[in-house]
């Protein structure tokens, strides 16, 4: 894989995806904001972690990467995750993205910690973060990410469930999930996306 700082994506003329973390930004660390989690290691893969930079033009952290020849945007939205999609929107604006060129990384409840699937377009399927992109983007095409984080026991709620923090057994796993969940995601768009003929492409 060949990975290096992008130069600014404005008016390019090659290729180019944005990958948004949803997430709570005040609330770091906990299961709701594991897509924010997920970018941080995807990041670290692509070795542009001192790129994180506040972008008021798109209320978010945004860090740019190449990687076989595709420009990447990853954008951590600085808003709740109902309004997510606002930075979404904004950035796609401000990187001349559509839609198709978008994917949003988000926690499921209905698949297991550990569990990570893709999802290509559809409904929000409940999902405020991925609503709020929808509605902001007024499209569905937008690929996900789904990251598992399982369901809550006994008389925990949902809402409660999902604002907390990951517990200590979690917190073991965590590591090895999120960098499975960044490479499943990174192979993922390469293989879809990246152009053709660069160094290391699959046939």
């Amino acid at each position: 894989m060949l990975v290096g700082r992008a130069r600014p994506l404005v008016n390019r003329a090659g290729p180019g995806v944005m990958v948004a973390g949803l997430g709570n930004y005040g609330l770091r660390g906990t299961r709701h904001s594991v897509g924010m989690a997920v970018l941080d290691r995807l990041a670290r893969q692509l070795a542009v972690v001192e790129g994180w930079r506040a972008d008021r033009r798109c209320c978010g952290d945004v860090a740019l990467a190449v990687a076989r020849g595709l420009e990447l945007v990853l954008l951590k939205p600085r808003r709740l995750m109902n309004l997510n999609g606002l930075s979404v929107a904004s950035a796609a604006e401000v990187y001349n993205l559509r839609p198709e060129d978008i994917y949003l990384v988000q926690d499921e409840l209905d698949k297991a910690l550990g569990k990570v699937a893709i999802k290509l377009g559809g409904s929000a399927r409940g999902h405020n973060g991925v609503r709020s992109c929808i509605s902001a983007l007024r499209s569905n095409e937008m690929t996900r990410l789904r990251v598992g984080i399982g369901r809550p026991e006994g008389d925990v709620t949902v809402s409660s469930y999902v604002l907390a923090p990951f517990s200590a057994e979690e917190q073991e796993r965590l590591e090895q999930v999120l960098a499975r969940a960044a490479t499943f995601l990174l192979e993922h768009i390469l293989r879809s996306r990246a152009p053709a003929g660069e160094p290391g492409d699959r046939s």
